[in-house]
């Protein structure tokens, strides 16, 4: 037990050194219907570095959300490893994987999940509360990340008081206030109009400028091309990994 354990670190604290921020390893999903396996992920390997801005593309039904929700250790594989900064998350329990979710991810949604009587201040605030931060470092965290997306003179308004991209700004600047690892993002200007989409865009292209990692969860291919590279799914598998040349600005 002890020398798999070691072995376990020592594999870690190498992606760790290589700068791999997200590895997986034969990573597999499978639910079980009646008397039907569905493999909604299907052995899937995949390797993410510090700093890049990856796309995660495909079709309704293509295993796109469940290897999202994978990544975002919102859900343990059937089968399969995987590594998140260095940590085995594969084989965490439910309350080591809702601590690495608060600090190694910032999830950014279709649907801002905002809390509608706090104000954008408290709603970025919300993850640093989690992790027990005193209120005079959440206040100034939040400060700044609110900063980060152009929203300091907004900090005070509700949700109701903000425009759908006001909104998004202060679900990415909660995404942000933990410095995690990772940004992921699901479809996130699915709820925008296409101007505003745009705007949020060419946030995250400053915030990958900035040297943030960016994982990106879409079926637009018009929002894939924002990213640097773009992991194609379909089946559940990787259909296709590429370099995208002159990403969309």
């Amino acid at each position: 037990m002890a020398t798999a354990t070691q072995g376990i670190d020592q594999r870690g604290e190498e992606l760790r050194r290589g700068g791999i921020v997200i590895r997986t390893y034969d990573l597999w999903k499978t639910y079980i219907m009646g008397d039907q396996e569905i493999h909604a992920v299907s052995g899937v390997d995949i390797e993410i570095s510090r700093g890049e801005y990856v796309a995660i593309m495909g079709p309704s039904g293509s295993g796109k959300s469940t290897l999202m929700n994978l990544i975002g250790c919102l859900d343990s594989p059937s089968k399969g490893e995987y590594y998140l900064n260095g940590n085995l998350v594969s084989a965490m329990n439910d309350d080591d994987l809702a601590r690495i979710r608060n600090k190694e991810i910032g999830f950014i949604f279709q649907t801002f999940n905002l809390l509608p009587r706090a104000s954008a201040l408290h709603n970025v605030e919300l993850p640093l509360i989690y992790a027990g931060l005193p209120s005079h470092e959440r206040e100034q965290r939040a400060r700044a990340a609110l900063t980060a997306v152009d929203l300091e003179k907004r900090m005070h308004h509700k949700p109701n008081e903000l425009s759908g991209g006001q909104r998004q700004r202060v679900a990415v600047a909660r995404a942000l206030v933990n410095n995690p690892s990772i940004l992921l993002a699901d479809e996130p200007t699915g709820a925008l109009d296409t101007a505003t989409g745009n705007e949020i865009m060419a946030l995250f292209a400053r915030l990958h400028q900035q040297g943030n990692t960016i994982v990106l969860v879409t079926h637009e291919h018009d929002i894939a091309m924002h990213a640097h590279r773009i992991i194609h799914i379909r089946d559940g598998k990787v259909e296709r990994d590429e370099r995208v040349s002159v990403p969309l600005k």
